[in-house]
């Protein structure tokens, strides 16, 4: 909607609150008489600035870099209003301040696309790769509060030099718990999951190219080694004074005679555990990340552990009484 309007823009130093004899700078836009002020994140001394100019004074190179400044702010703040009377928009000092900011309808941030990824993945995603998710995101803030002195960034602005620069970072990271710093397909991880944000605000229409088209992922592909029968054995025989530990060793070895993840062993109760065809006890169970249906006998070695913590009730497959 186009509207007969009167539009201004001006620049002022907010001489009330001057600290160290420098003022902050501001734009003020006005549209019909209402008003709407932008802090340029800048500072001038009262002595540099001229009131009836709204300029810096002078022709020191200070002085130019400034006015330099408020003259692309002027002409990003045209823009703006044109944009709008080219949208057929309704056009106010608080639409302008919102279009110049990218803070309008048509701009998305990356705490947006976060926040709408986790609300649509609720129930979607188990908690394990959620979880992954949230770390990616922690170091995307992290980042950008590094590297760019910001908490958010808008989408739009995104390119191939912020996803290396975020490669690099990521690379350099030393977590505070430790002193090791993420091997090489940890932090391509972290890419493919920020990638997956990124290209979901492409299916979103929130931006409208893609910033990860000239880039690579790098994994590196591990041998997985295999734990020999002695070696095995040595860890089966193994004591531990801390019940907490042999715990953790008892696990260990039940996931080796059972072939199931970690988090599928701990997600096991008594009925789980059913008696096969063969008259003989068997693991029923859906994985946890792929859902797929296994069955597994329950070998000897597998069978004396789960005996042991039977009457246990912090271990989840003796909650319900075993056959």
């Amino acid at each position: 909607m186009k509207t007969s309007s009167t539009f201004s823009i001006l620049f002022w130093a907010d001489f009330s609150r001057v600290k160290d004899n420098r003022a902050s700078l501001y734009a003020r836009i006005t549209v019909n008489g209402k008003r709407a002020v932008i802090s340029l994140k800048r500072k001038v001394l009262i002595s540099d600035w001229d009131v009836h100019k709204n300029r810096a004074k002078g022709t020191s190179q200070k002085s130019k870099v400034l006015n330099s400044y408020l003259d692309e702010t002027y002409n990003h703040l045209f823009n703006s209003y044109r944009d709008l009377m080219a949208g057929n928009k309704l056009i106010t000092a608080q639409a302008i301040k919102a279009r110049y900011l990218g803070k309008d309808e048509n701009n998305h941030s990356i705490l947006d696309i976060i926040a709408y990824h986790n609300e649509d993945m609720k129930g979607k995603l188990k908690w394990g790769t959620q979880k992954n998710y949230y770390t990616t995101q922690s170091y995307i803030s992290k980042f950008l509060l590094k590297s760019y002195k910001t908490s958010d960034m808008y989408l739009k602005e995104l390119d191939y030099n912020f996803i290396t620069q975020f490669e690099k970072y990521l690379r350099s990271y030393i977590p505070e718990d430790h002193q090791q710093r993420m091997g090489n397909n940890t932090v391509m991880k972290h890419i493919e999951r920020f990638r997956k944000l990124v290209n979901l605000s492409i299916k979103l229409g929130w931006i409208n190219r893609d910033p990860f088209v000239k880039f690579k992922s790098k994994f590196i592909k591990n041998e997985r080694g295999f734990l020999s029968l002695l070696e095995l054995q040595a860890i089966e025989e193994k004591s531990f004074a801390t019940t907490r530990l042999q715990l953790v060793k008892d696990l260990f070895v039940f996931s080796c005679y059972t072939s199931l993840s970690y988090i599928d062993v701990i997600n096991l109760t008594g009925e789980n555990l059913c008696i096969g065809i063969d008259g003989e006890l068997w693991i029923y169970y859906r994985r946890e990340k792929t859902t797929k249906p296994i069955r597994v006998p329950l070998l000897p070695k597998a069978l004396e552990i789960v005996e042991k913590y039977k009457s246990n009730k912090k271990i989840y497959f003796t909650r319900h009484h075993i056959p």
